[in-house]
This record gives structure tokens, C-alpha cells and sequence, in this order.
């Protein structure tokens, strides 16, 4: 079952709320004999988290879960852990063992014996998936629930920052399980920051989209994500904002842009790697008000963001650090 997008929280007596977790969507079979785990794209996980499915072999035959993979590090949600799960190769077990990965399950859909539970109320099927993990290993975890708003609130406002979840997905008391309609609504935490126009796809004079960038502690231009497509208004005022690199005296050659052209498909962050992107290199002088989600791994944004206004008023060096470099770095949360 999946979640439509939304603007705001809904409120209403017959929803429940819980935290919207930064991980790998994740259904659960345990089998007569053995565990799979099938990723929302229908891709097999099993073989990547040996330390989850001997968890969930301590459950019933039959039993159906429906959550999210996810890896703690220092309190948080650390996205690119579970990513390292994939590319790992003969270093899993070491990996498994530094950073064991945590099932936070929120759905049954199938009760021991495998008897289907789809068509039951979301309370009910509630009630079963805590009555099941009552006795389970710790790695397997029911997520929060709530109805009070001020609990939301706090989620957004404070288990943001200090846990990394992006925001809160709502669901119907009285709701039934229903595989590939979107019966939920999901809210995004989302910030308003700033960051450096590095480059652009298109041409400058016709940019499609953004790249952007950050200063790390050192003084480095570091890439840090890529904008949604422009609008037709955005870019004719960003063709006039824009300018090629610039020589510089203190170089002997051609002048260097600090980040490699094409962009190097691993940059984007993507469990399923891209192909590398061609761009047109700027001079990193531009400043760039952005919109953008939580999600974030390797110092950059794991989903991109939408370009809001040029900041003609700001220096670069008035833009926040890298990513996770300083404190305050998830800028205002909106």
C-alpha cells in the first residue's frame, strides 16, 4: 500500500500518524522454510541482511510484515549504511556486525499460519502486529503511533533533527490494507536553505536544471544535489543571472572547475546507479534559495530540490557548510 503526497498533515479523529522513517521500504515473508524480503520495487533484499531475517525467524510460519529498513548511527537514521548493504560484497558480515540494521515494522498482513489479514481494520491489524512482536528480538520494532497533533509536532520539530525521520505518514483507524493504491497520505519535512549554483544541465542561457554546492570545512566547493526542472519564468531570470568560468592569473593552464565533467553517476546518492550527467560548468558565484527534504547521505541531498529564488543579497560564503558539517545545517525547518 502506498501514500500520496501532501502539503500539510490532515487532521481528522479517525486518522493515526506515524513517523515517516528514512530507510527501504520493505515486505516480509516468513516462509516454512526461511525469510524473503522484497523491496517496494519487488527486489530481493534477503541476501543483504542476514541479521534481520534471523530475527524474523523466530516468528510464526506464514506471518506477512509490512516496514522499514533502517540503520541507526550516533541516534540517527543513516540512509548510505544501508546502501553500503548492497555494494558490501565479501565485507557484509563485518558490516552486519558494526552496523546491524533495525526492521521498524508498522503493518501485518498476514498472521501466523498465514492467515490473510488485509481486509481487517488498520487498529486491529495494529493490535496483532504487537501481540506478534511481543516477545521478538529487539531488531524488530513497531513504529510509534499516534492521534494527538501536538505529538506530530513534536515528531516534525524535534525527531527531525535528532532521529532523521522525514516527516509523518497518516492512515485511516478503519482502513484496509490495499496493495498498490495509494490509500495513505505522506508529509515531508522540509527546509528552506541555501546553496551555490555550480553548474547546470542545458545551457547557461537556457538552464534546464541546477547543481549545486557547498563549502566544506576546508574552503572545497563539494557538489550537494540537483534541482527539479525549471520553470519557463526561472530560467529566463536565471539566464541573466548565470555566468561561464571565468580565467583566473594564478592559473598556468585552463581554468579548473572543482568538480569532474560529466558528474560521476555515483554522486547522485541513487541505490540504482545512473549514468553519469553531462552539465555545463558556472562560475560558482551565484546563490540559490532552495526547498528541500531531510533525506540526505554523503554530505548531499538524496532527492532533488526545487529552486525557489536567486539571492542576489547573499555572498557564497554566507551560505551554511556542507551537509552534517556544522550545527543548524537542516537550515529553518518549514
Amino acid at each position: 500500500m502506498l501514500a500520496a503526497p501532501v502539503d500539510v498533515v490532515p487532521e481528522s479523529p479517525d486518522l493515526l500518524h506515524e513517523p515517516k522513517w528514512d530507510g527501504w521500504r520493505c515486505i516480509a515473508f516468513r516462509e516454512t522454510d526461511g525469510v524473503y524480503l522484497q523491496s517496494r520495487a519487488g527486489r530481493n533484499l534477503t541476501t543483504y541482511f542476514p541479521d534481520i531475517t534471523r530475527a524474523i525467524r523466530t516468528l510464526p510460519h506464514g506471518v506477512v510484515l509490512d516496514g522499514e529498513l533502517i540503520v541507526w548511527e550516533r541516534g540517527r537514521t543513516n540512509f548510505a549504511q544501508l546502501q553500503r548493504r548492497v555494494t558490501a560484497g565479501r565485507g557484509l558480515l563485518r558490516l552486519v556486525h558494526d552496523c546491524p540494521a533495525h526492521y521498524v515494522l508498522f503493518d501485518l498482513l498476514a498472521d501466523a499460519g498465514g492467515q490473510v489479514v488485509l481486509n481487517l481494520p488498520l487498529s486491529e491489524r495494529r493490535v496483532r502486529l504487537e501481540r506478534l512482536l511481543a516477545d521478538a528480538p529487539a531488531q524488530l520494532a513497531v513504529t510509534p503511533q499516534t492521534t494527538d497533533m501536538r505529538l506530530v509536532a513534536d515528531w516534525l520539530l524535534t525527531w527531525t533533527v535528532a532521529a532523521g525521520i522525514e516527516g509523518v505518514v497518516s492512515k485511516r483507524l478503519a482502513g484496509r490494507y490495499e496493495p498498490g493504491r495509494r490509500g495513505w497520505w505522506k508529509f515531508r519535512t522540509r527546509i528552506v536553505t541555501e546553496a551555490i549554483v555550480g553548474g547546470v544541465t542545458g545551457s547557461i542561457r537556457n538552464p534546464d536544471t541546477l547543481l549545486l554546492g557547498r563549502f566544506d570545512r576546508r574552503g572545497r566547493l563539494r557538489y550537494t544535489g540537483r534541482t527539479h526542472p525549471l520553470t519557463g519564468l526561472q530560467r529566463t531570470e536565471l539566464a541573466g543571472l548565470l555566468s561561464p568560468l571565468r580565467p583566473r592569473q594564478h592559473y598556468s593552464a585552463a581554468v579548473v572547475h572543482p568538480w569532474p565533467e560529466p558528474l560521476p553517476a555515483s554522486w547522485s546518492g541513487q541505490l540504482d546507479r545512473p549514468e553519469p550527467l553531462r552539465y555545463v560548468q558556472v562560475e560558482p558565484s551565484a546563490v540559490a534559495e532552495i526547498d528541500a527534504d531531510v533525506a540526505f547521505e554523503h554530505g548531499r541531498w538524496r532527492h532533488r530540490v526545487r529552486y525557489a529564488r536567486f539571492r542576489p543579497d547573499m555572498s557564497v560564503y554566507d551560505v551554511p557548510l556542507l551537509l552534517g558539517e556544522e550545527e543548524g545545517y537542516f537550515g529553518d525547518l518549514g
